[in-house]
């Protein structure tokens, strides 16, 4: 990997839920995580839905604060504390960390058109002179992201947008700082299967063409192994890192009883083969609460070869055949 652009160490994220006539109970949304992403790498973090996968992208982001650990920004030649970024550095370090939101219905403003949402951060970052360069910009970004001829969407209120066009303004947005680092946080999920690989394909291209780290967080393994392939893919359950290592060697050969979980219930095409395949047997379907989370490893109650030590001590995320895995089975 080359030299880490931003890095998690050790980072929680626990919210207080209730109180308000009972008593407050917490969960613990992100449990420790230790993650770096080098400058035009991408990481693929996968996992089921409530594991903990947006809140860490918002951490990595600083649009959350961490209950403990933190996230390091490498700027001025240093690791720096996110939050103890301040005037220059932070600006900087704001451009340089976008997101690209699950919702592509929510990234704009109903009430304005298009050209409004695009114009702003070519100002703000002195990127544009003037509003005539901002706004010659704002029409290549859109030439860039498939959206042709641009002036016929400068004028348009998104509710004349479809979800394709939407997440591509919010994607032209994103890119309109050029940024070094970008959370994409289920950026297809919501789209047309037919619009998913056309949206990848213009993510990796801008990925080439801007040398753009990605942290690409999917419930989908599929989609996961053709954005991040040749690249790395990190397994997420109830807010920790089980699995993380080169992509393909994870999905040929997964190590971990949860990744193995996943990898086998991807849809296959095939009936024939799908009636062949042998499926896990957990000892649970039901996953366990985050506010009463499992002592010892999260996944014991379902894991099919949980021994006695996995109900008692938390497994550390070790090197295992060049990869890196939280399980007491290695």
């Amino acid at each position: 990997m080359t030299t880490p652009l931003i890095k998690a160490e050790k980072v929680s994220k626990i919210f207080s839920v209730g109180g308000m006539f009972g008593a407050k109970k917490y969960i613990k949304a992100v449990d420790g995580v230790d993650l770096e992403i080098g400058e035009n790498e991408i990481l693929a973090l996968v996992g089921e839905s409530g594991c903990g996968k947006s809140t860490l992208g918002r951490l990595m982001l600083a649009l959350l604060k961490p209950s403990s650990g933190s996230v390091s920004y490498y700027i001025n030649h240093e690791y720096k504390d996110v939050w103890s970024l301040k005037g220059k550095e932070f600006r900087e370090y704001r451009r340089n960390a976008q997101l690209i939101p699950q919702d592509p219905y929510s990234t704009l403003n109903p009430m304005k058109k298009v050209i409004s949402a695009l114009t702003p951060p070519l100002l703000r970052y002195k990127i544009a002179r003037n509003r005539r360069e901002a706004k010659k910009m704002a029409a290549e970004l859109l030439e860039i992201v498939g959206l042709s001829p641009p002036e016929d969407f400068f004028e348009r209120f998104p509710c004349r947008l479809s979800g394709g066009q939407l997440q591509r303004i919010a994607i032209a947005r994103a890119i309109s700082v050029k940024p070094k680092f970008i959370v994409a946080d289920e950026a297809v999920s919501m789209l047309d299967a037919s619009l998913r690989i056309e949206i990848l394909n213009l993510l990796l291209n801008i990925r080439k063409s801007l040398k753009t780290a990605y942290l690409f967080i999917t419930h989908d393994l599929a989609i996961a192994r053709y954005f991040a392939r040749n690249e790395r893919i990190a397994i997420m359950y109830l807010g920790n890192i089980v699995e993380m290592g080169r992509t393909e060697e994870i999905i040929q050969n997964p190590l971990h009883p949860y990744t193995q979980t996943l990898l086998a219930t991807v849809p296959i095409p095939d009936p024939k083969l799908a009636r062949k395949r042998e499926l896990p047997k957990l000892r649970s379907l039901e996953i366990p609460s985050l506010i009463s989370p499992p002592p010892g490893c999260k996944f014991n109650t379902r894991c099919p070869y949980a021994e006695s030590i996995c109900e008692k001590k938390v497994p550390e995320l070790k090197e295992v055949k060049g990869r890196l895995v939280a399980c007491h089975l290695f």
